[in-house]
């Protein structure tokens, strides 16, 4: 929002909400309709052809949105390094809704405006016309119309909610007040207008102008420099005609230069290019991949959450992780993606974070939960992984921690056999184990006496298990195998508090995977669920409470925080996450995998005194 909103700064349908789309309703089934009824030589294709256009930008501006993300997080060519949070996500949230402007002007036009309905698909004298007309009146207007922006009135009324993204993305481009968008599209209209009323207009020409549009708006603000320099040597005077992302990112740092739209001229003309745009620039092609201090090592869940990495859709991967009814409308790009990382079938970087001096990054490996399940597909999981260590060791990371399935006891030992395998490995591997214990010991509710312990053992249920009876708190166990296991692994160190129970009269319940309904539905009201397994359990009981999975809320330390973890809320990191950062910071020098485990004092200890903090655990009653 702008810091003094002038009149007409909301959008009309800001009211409807997600449901923004229903006005195109009528609209859509309007065009159907004419094409359906009328005869062969009536129907105008041309008018139809708006939906599927529609799509296509969409489309269009959410590959520029996945490509600046990835390359931003990787590093490479990036240009500003200030990071983005969920306040910036959330002012841009709404980028599609110049889309649905344009696309309501666009079938009024269609119908209405002379010349604008039974375009061909192809006429040269159309195309030379929105050529000449861009890059001579609309260029020279925008100039002037952008630095009327910059003049404090319209500054602060409208402009300013646009600049107030410093580090920008390519939807960034968008992201303007209602009326500064009619302002746009009248001036952008002028060479589609103009060939309307020749009579020259075309299929071609029309959507060709404004993906141009689209693409040159997404580059500009996408934050990496991607235009080579040869370019530039062979043809020297495309300076003038066409900007890079460094040009218009000065114009975000800077805000009195650069104004131009996409071609500098007329900033070289009136004396407002910024000094720096050579050597930003240059330094920019120039400027290497990132190398990480930490790697944090997760995987895909369900071919949806593709949708919810940072990579996929901004809103909805600023946002916990949730199955939303309208997936299923994109089952083609679902299949796709899946079909893309088959074939790609490499760790990927989702995610770059700044704690101080230290990097950070998030690689995913191209695997779904379910695959971790399947036998054949072991030996596959377990390689990348293997690659994904050398690579982090030759980028010189001093810290990977595993993260969700990759730090199985059956796959890989919680990551013993990588140690094994290289036992010159420079870079410490670390499972989380010692905080997630001592995340779950410190959810547990002081004073509490008794606790049942249900769901698939882990290395860290074993933990917390015998921490507690160390502690003098009982711990029931519902399952007779699960009960004999702990039994044999504590023998007679659990201080006769460990037991057998078929009763389910705990008000704590620690659960882990394959927590089943039936056992859920056994649980009296006002249970507490404190998982201690990676996944979190299926919410069932309305009358009980749900923990997180061990987690902790992260300080504002940590920069460039704009997505969740899987189903964690905002600012809330995975415990197995956070202890590989808390290993870099202090210079630990051991592994933590196989069955070591951190001392659980001191990794706690060491995490509150980076500012991680405990997440308040859901006991209150409801109302």
């Amino acid at each position: 929002m702008a810091s003094k909103p002038g009149i007409l700064t909301d959008w009309p349908w800001a009211p409807l909400g997600s449901f923004k789309y229903i006005i195109l309703v009528p609209l859509i089934a309007e065009s159907i309709y004419q094409y359906v009824v009328k005869d062969e030589k009536e129907r105008d294709f041309s008018n139809l052809l708006i939906w599927p256009f529609m799509l296509w930008r969409m489309l269009h501006n959410q590959f520029w949105i996945s490509l600046s993300r990835y390359r931003t997080a990787k590093g490479s060519n990036r240009i500003v390094d200030k990071g983005i949070e969920f306040e910036q996500v959330d002012r841009e949230r709404n980028w599609d809704d110049q889309i649905l402007l344009n696309v309501i002007l666009y079938y009024f036009g269609s119908k209405y405006f002379p010349g604008g309905s039974h375009l061909p698909w192809w006429r040269t004298d159309g195309v030379i016309i929105v050529m000449v007309l861009h890059a001579g009146p609309v260029e020279f207007l925008y100039y002037w119309l952008h630095r009327a922006l910059h003049h404090h009135y319209l500054y602060s009324r409208y402009h300013s909610h646009h600049h107030s993204s410093i580090a920008t993305e390519p939807i960034t481009s968008v992201i303007h007040p209602f009326a500064e968008h009619l302002a746009y599209f009248t001036l952008f209209a002028i060479p589609l207008a103009t060939m309307s009323l020749c009579r020259a207009g075309s299929v071609f020409a029309f959507a060709s102008y404004v993906t141009y549009v689209d693409s040159m708006n997404n580059m500009g603000h996408c934050n990496f420099e991607l235009i080579p320099n040869r370019l530039f040597s062979i043809f020297p005077p495309l300076k003038y005609l066409m900007y890079t992302p460094s040009f218009h990112s000065l114009h975000h740092t800077q805000f009195r230069t650069n104004y131009s739209l996409f071609m500098p001229f007329y900033d070289y003309i009136y004396g407002t290019m910024d000094k720096s745009s050579n050597t930003l620039y240059e330094n920019s092609l120039k400027r290497k991949e990132e190398s990480p201090n930490v790697v944090h090592l997760t995987h895909l869940t369900t071919p949806e959450s593709i949708y919810q990495l940072r990579l996929g859709f901004a809103s909805l991967a600023s946002k916990p992780y949730s199955s939303t009814w309208y997936f299923w409308l994109l089952w083609p790009v679902t299949l796709w993606s899946m079909m893309l990382t088959w074939i790609y079938g490499r760790t990927f970087v989702v995610e770059r974070n700044r704690f101080d001096k230290t990097r950070l990054q998030t690689w995913a490996l191209p695997k779904y939960k379910i695959q971790y399940r399947l036998k054949w597909q072991k030996e596959s999981i377990d390689n990348l992984i293997e690659e994904a260590i050398l690579e982090a060791e030759q980028k010189g990371a001093r810290v990977l921690s595993l993260g969700l399935m990759n730090q199985g006891e059956e796959l890989n030992k919680y990551g013993e056999v990588y140690v094994h395998r290289h036992p010159q490995l420079k870079v410490k591997l670390v499972d989380g184990s010692g905080l997630a214990v001592a995340v779950l010991l410190n959810s547990i509710p002081k004073g509490t006496n008794q606790v049942l312990l249900t769901g698939n053992l882990t290395k860290v249920a074993y933990a917390v298990a015998f921490t507690l009876c160390q502690r003098g708190v009982q711990v029931a166990v519902s399952g007779e195998a699960e009960y004999e296991k702990l039994n044999r692994s504590f023998g007679t160190k659990s201080e006769d508090k460990l037991v057998m129970s078929k009763s389910y009269y705990h008000q704590i319940w620690l659960v882990g995977d394959e927590l089943t309904e039936a056992e859920q539905r056994k649980a009296r009201k006002g249970t507490v669920f404190i998982p201690f397994s990676q996944f979190p359990p299926r919410k069932l009981r309305a009358d009980c409470f749900y923990h997180s999975t061990p987690a902790m809320q992260a300080p504002m330390a940590l920069e460039n925080v704009d997505s969740c973890e899987n189903w964690l809320p905002r600012r809330v990191m995975s415990a197995w996450r956070i202890a590989g950062l808390v290993h870099a910071l202090e210079g630990w020098e051991e592994h933590e995998c196989g069955y070591t485990m951190s001392n659980i004092d001191k990794v706690w200890e060491a995490s509150l005194k980076h500012g991680f903090q405990p997440l308040r655990v859901p006991t209150q009653s409801k109302s």
